[in-house]
């Protein structure tokens, strides 16, 4: 007798079907995995073992196959373990096949039958829900999956043996319920900014319209200060971008208790991250830092630090907002539509440019430095800014800036702007950054002034054709924040002023 058992693998953050097929037959006693099984599949044979032998089960002495179809398709991962141990107690009559069939089952088993959370469930309960079927997955991880949909049956289980009650009807499992993790009280404000106004309201920009910055400036300014409170400005969450975060944020292993939340992801890899680590890889083809950071801000401190190539490889990501890892075996595609905002000193001893310094190598060495980061990579960034050292007298100014509360308001007028007019047009973006370009000259139009002052202005400062369309869409932002319907003159001068010259000269 075979029976058969549905799970799921993860490609991306797509969850394909599995079907796992258990057969317990006469020959040689063995425990066999097939199906292009990983390390971790291939082990799970010990720990089902285990789980039965504490659930009050023995394997009968025969030969156990488990195959895992299809066959071509590679399964990693320790969520087979549930489905596998299923499988067999299905086989061996100690659970009816027919109550598993409308189940698509993953899990983790301890070698006492209790159930670990995996990772991915969230994709998964979307997974099954696309195959009309109902879910099976530890207690830990019931509150992600009930998310997927209200109406889907979920069952969440603390062991083996707690699920085998439920199907012999002595213990009832009562669906989990959605949980969200609340908005931490203790959030960065921009009031506690002192000085910086410049520098404040570019943030304010770069927010509204979802675009990425440059910020220069010496050791001490704050720019670090200004990345971290760019999350109490930007907006919650859509439920449309809640769930796609959520799902990648689950594939990691990153939904602690389940819980899910409507804050912007804020990712701030330290500058020794690999390209891996960046924009995934591995043995796994697991999502990176840019795809974790997907609908929320990426923070690059210390910009020249991190390796030309490592650097370079975030062209793609930056600019179709997602990211492809090709390996020999498979292909994965993981969505990547990030703010990035980075941060840099003018030079290596970092005061290039301060009244009083005189550096003994002179400029070549903020050339050097700066020349680290090519200038593809700046081109897809919109705002580059000076951030020059705060004064003591900025610092002993009384009272307290503006606070985020007050700015976030703003910001979230300016993108309820931007998101009717897209919907109008019937376009999936979100922000003025996300504008596709065959709608810049529509959307983004300048007055007769503006026109003329931006053809003079593009041919001095030598602007290429996605930097001409990222000033167009910086105005367009700027003009949103005025509530105005046409882009002016000087929305455009402004957007010019941020946008700045390339750094490679002004180190020159």
């Amino acid at each position: 007798m075979v029976s058969r058992v549905t799970t799921v693998a993860f490609q991306g953050i797509e969850a394909l079907p599995v079907d796992v097929q258990v057969q317990v037959g006469p020959g040689m006693v063995a425990f066999t995995v097939v199906g292009l099984p990983d390390k971790a599949v291939a082990e799970s044979r010990e720990r089902v073992r285990a789980a039965l032998h504490a659930s009050g089960l023995a394997l009968p002495a025969k030969r156990v196959t488990v195959n895992l179809a299809p066959a071509d398709l590679p399964k990693e991962g320790s969520h087979y373990d549930l489905p596998i141990a299923l499988g067999v107690m299905a086989a061996i009559g100690a659970l009816p096949a027919d109550m598993l069939a409308g189940y698509v089952v993953l899990g983790e088993l301890g070698l006492d039958g209790t159930l670990a959370p995996v990772a991915g469930v969230l994709p998964a309960a979307i997974g099954a829900n696309g195959l009309g079927k109902g879910l099976i997955c530890p207690a830990d991880s019931g509150a992600e999956a009930a998310w997927a949909d209200a109406e889907m049956d979920i069952l969440a289980p603390r062991s083996l043996i707690q699920l085998a009650n439920h199907f012999k009807g002595t213990q009832v499992l009562s669906r989990p319920a959605p949980r969200l993790r609340g908005t931490p009280a203790d959030l960065p404000d921009l009031a506690d900014v002192k000085g910086q106004e410049t520098a404040k309201r570019a943030l304010e920009i770069a927010a509204a319209g979802g675009h990425n910055m440059l910020m220069v400036g010496p050791p001490g300014a704050g720019k670090s200060m200004l990345a971290s409170r760019l999350a109490s400005i930007l907006p919650p969450l859509a439920p449309k971008e809640l769930l796609e975060v959520s799902m990648l944020a689950s594939l990691a292993g990153e939904l602690a208790d389940g819980r899910l939340t409507d804050r912007r992801p804020f990712r701030a890899p330290h500058h020794s991250a690999s390209m891996a680590a960046l924009v995934g890889g591995g043995l796994r083809a697991r999502p990176g830092e840019v795809s974790l950071a997907h609908n929320g801000v990426l923070f690059l401190d210390e910009l020249p630090e991190f390796q030309p190539q490592v650097l370079d490889s975030l062209r793609q990501p930056l600019e179709t907002g997602e990211t492809v890892i090709a390996r020999a075996n498979h292909r994965v595609t993981y969505p990547s539509r990030i703010q990035l905002i980075a941060a840099m000193n003018p030079c290596r001893c970092g005061h290039a440019g301060e009244p009083g310094h005189h550096c003994r190598r002179g400029p070549r060495c903020a050339a050097e430095y700066q020349a680290r980061v090519s200038g593809p990579f700046l081109d897809r960034i919109d705002l580059r800014i000076e951030v020059p050292a705060v004064t003591a007298a900025d610092l002993l100014q009384p009272g307290r800036s503006e606070s985020s509360a007050a700015v976030a308001e703003r910001v979230a007028l300016a993108r309820d702007i931007q998101r009717a007019r897209f919907r109008a047009l019937g376009v999936a973006a979100r922000t003025n950054a996300q504008m596709p370009a065959a709608l810049v000259e529509q959307i983004a139009a300048p007055d007769a002034a503006g026109r003329q002052f931006l053809r003079e202005a593009a041919e001095t400062l030598a602007l290429s054709a996605r930097g001409y369309h990222r000033v167009l869409k910086l105005a367009r932002t700027l003009a949103d924040l005025d509530g105005l319907d046409i882009v002016g003159r000087l929305h455009l001068a402004e957007a010019l002023s941020y946008r700045g010259q390339d750094v490679h000269r002004q180190a020159a």
